[in-house]
């Protein structure tokens, strides 16, 4: 479980993460990466859920950015297909680890600008079962995952705003996990026509 949001404009794409990993088998805390760039195309990739998956699908679409005929659009259409192509080996792989099955699921964003439409997009992607496709749906203003904690909260991009929601956030999942499963610092992309800034805003 983690924190995964999303504000989005016409000019200006924020994205924000928390960093605490937990190790499946020993439960042992550290920081992980749960946001990426592709920057020669000024993409993010981020995630909620699964490291070692979400590290396999920026694998896969970091190397199709090298392709020549590479558009954002054409590996945002792609992606939920990889997902679904990926998910019977990550859910053996768990099976074979004696890992419990509740543990399954991911969410991901894929956003970033599009020269196509001349603006900033983001898709949101959700597995958690191979039995039904990945649930891809475009984003549209923002994205909280979770979003409970914030329904009284007005979306803002400042970042005081960014880190009280996602402090908010960290204490519900916590408390309904009854452990630590959020936390660490909070990672945030910036991203805007040309120009892709991650910024650490501090503890959450």
């Amino acid at each position: 479980m983690s924190i995964l949001n999303v504000l989005l404009t016409r000019d200006h794409l924020v994205v924000a993460v928390d960093t605490l990993a937990e190790d499946a088998r020993t439960g042992a805390h550290s920081a992980g990466a749960k946001l990426l760039l592709i920057p020669q195309h000024n993409l993010v990739l981020a995630t909620r859920g699964s490291a070692q998956f979400f590290l396999r699908i920026y694998e896969l679409a970091l190397q199709a950015s090298f392709r020549a005929d590479f558009t954002m659009e054409q590996l945002s259409s792609e992606l939920g297909l990889v997902i679904d192509q990926l998910w019977p080996n990550y859910e053996n792989a768990v099976a074979e680890a004696g890992l419990p099955r509740e543990q399954l699921g991911t969410e991901l964003v894929l956003g970033g600008w599009s020269p196509k439409n001349g603006r900033m997009m983001a898709t949101a992607y959700a597995k958690s079962d191979s039995q039904r496709l990945t649930v891809v749906q475009p984003i549209v203003g923002q994205l909280a995952s979770p979003g409970e904690p914030l329904r009284a909260a007005t979306p803002s991009m400042a970042q005081a705003d960014l880190i009280a929601h996602a402090r908010l956030q960290a204490g519900y999942l916590n408390e309904q996990m009854g452990r630590q499963v959020a936390g660490g610092r909070l990672l945030v992309g910036f991203l805007q026509k040309s120009q892709a800034v991650v910024k650490d805003l501090g503890a959450i």
